[in-house]
């Protein structure tokens, strides 16, 4: 290497030690303080200060793999900083290393503003600015550390490299360290859960049997994940508890073995996150093991002039649920079974809430340790703080997935799909072919007003291209409006078309 490094050698110092920075951060959080990764805490505060119109944005175009592309986009943008602090560094030097020691306080900034952050959150950041402005100040050299002459191209080369490839190691291996079968994964295995005193039974009518049509229970690896944590919380059952208090006459605290002695139910209910375009697959449906919420808070006595419960995640996160719908005959539980296993740790584990009827940004809370007894007029939850309706209502819909294709052969064609709008039921489903007459569809067995319901209807399709479009009719006698509108601040609408060639 000459004296004076080029640009592109630079760029690439700047890259190897953020990298390098990157690794040590991630290292230093999975031994020291799992819930400060760097990464993941400026990427929960990107969340967190989003509009809602990016999140819109992001869901629309990844679905549930919005977290591996805010992480992804996180990388590359940890590249380009890291390459502009070369740059940096090589002109105006020690501009490049302050560079590299402000993101790695933004880091820190991010980690301590955190809910409840960890006693050692700040060593995680810390470390990783450290390990950047190290890497950058040795790189960016025009001389040896002796000063004896121009540090060779070679020793360059293997010197950034060995930075770059220990620190992507260390980020793979501190990623493998967190998903690996750790001390809470070990207990949810373990777990057996209490038999219900309640069961619930699925009709056999509600399944179609109609190839390519959404089964009417989601297997747990395919149920959607929708969710403001980039790390799944580790909550031990052991030292789990959710504390009631606000306008409660007196405050509960419950422990996972007094849950678990509880009478618990099982019920079938489908849920959906508000950000579900019209058609999309942010909706699913499962067995639910739990205990009904209204129980917990006629034990704490809820005063008259409370209308709202707002629940808090471990992590920070909050929903505002109308305590109305707590209270009445629907199934809102306290859940600790996903059909028939404890809750997978992605949703929720040990508990979480499931509320009929409502989006989950105003009820679905996961990992949830607190409910707090209060007002709308008083508090104000995650989401809402961002935009969003306060109350949630999941709206009337449907949709079609078979045919799922773009092309059908020429005759007699199966359309099917599913229908929603759980705690007011779906009373039928119609079909029309190319802007022609509504159809009748033929209506599974619902399993109860809480859940979805599969249809069918058999249509003949000439040669060409055709318009398939769907509607419900609720069981309250509501049509699902035709009317288009985005996921904000409420749930979108429309009908749900899809258009196929017969050949």
């Amino acid at each position: 290497m000459t004296e004076r490094m080029s640009t592109g050698a630079a760029a690439w110092a700047g890259i190897s030690a953020a990298i390098a920075a990157t690794g040590a951060g991630e290292v230093a959080a999975l031994v020291l303080a799992p819930a400060s990764s760097p990464v993941a805490t400026i990427g929960s505060a990107i969340i967190d200060l989003a509009p809602a119109w990016a999140k819109d944005l992001v869901i629309a175009l990844f679905g549930t793999a919005d977290k591996l592309a805010l992480l992804a986009l996180i990388g590359l943008a940890l590249a380009a900083l890291g390459a502009a602090a070369g740059i940096l560094q090589r002109a105006r030097p020690p501009w490049g290393a302050v560079l590299v020691g402000s993101i790695g306080a933004l880091g820190l900034l991010a980690s301590l503003t955190r809910d409840q952050p960890d006693p050692l959150a700040a060593v995680p950041s810390i470390l990783a600015a450290a390990t950047g402005i190290l890497c950058i100040h040795v790189f960016v050299r025009p001389r040896a550390r002796g000063g004896s002459g121009p540090v060779s191209r070679r020793g360059f080369l293997v010197a950034s490299g060995s930075a770059a490839v220990l620190g992507a190691a260390a980020v793979v291996a501190s990623t493998l360290g967190r998903t690996a079968d750790r001390s809470v994964r070990a207990i949810r295995r373990a777990l057996r859960l209490p038999a219900a005193t309640a069961v619930a039974a699925v009709p056999a009518g509600a399944e179609l049997a109609v190839p390519g049509l959404e089964p009417v229970i989601t297997p747990n690896p395919e149920f959607y994940r929708i969710d403001t944590a980039l790390i799944v919380p580790q909550l031990d059952p052991s030292e789990w508890e959710l504390r009631i208090h606000g306008l409660v006459d007196r405050e509960v605290v419950l422990t996972w073995d007094e849950l678990l002695a509880l009478p618990l139910e099982e019920s079938v209910t489908t849920l959906s996150c508000v950000s579900n375009e019209v058609g999309g697959d942010l909706v699913g449906t499962a067995v639910w093991l739990g205990y009904p919420i209204r129980h917990l808070l006629a034990r704490a006595g809820v005063r008259p002039e409370a209308d709202m419960v707002l629940s808090r995640a471990q992590g920070g996160f909050t929903a505002g649920t109308p305590l109305e719908a707590l209270v009445d005959e629907r199934n809102a539980i306290l859940a600790i079974g996903m059909n028939g296993e404890p809750l997978p740790l992605e949703h929720g584990f040990p508990a979480r809430l499931v509320v009929p009827g409502l989006y989950g940004y105003v009820s679905a809370t996961k990992w949830v340790v607190e409910l707090e007894v209060t007002r709308f007029d008083r508090a104000t939850a995650y989401w809402t703080d961002r935009g969003w309706s306060a109350r949630g209502p999941i709206k009337l819909q449907s949709r079609i997935d078979v045919p799922r294709g773009r092309e059908v052969p020429a005759g007699e064609t199966v359309v099917a799909g599913v229908a929603w709008q759980p705690h007011v039921g779906i009373d039928g489903v119609e079909v029309r072919v190319d802007g022609g007459p509504w159809r009748p569809t033929d209506l599974a067995s619902a399993i109860s007003d809480d859940t979805w319901v599969q249809w069918m209807l058999r249509v003949d399709l000439g040669p060409g291209e055709h318009e398939l479009t769907c509607r419900a009719r609720s069981a309250a006698g509501e049509v699902q409006t035709e009317a288009r509108s985005p996921v904000a601040p409420d749930g979108a609408t429309g009908w749900h078309t899809v258009r196929v060639t017969a050949a």
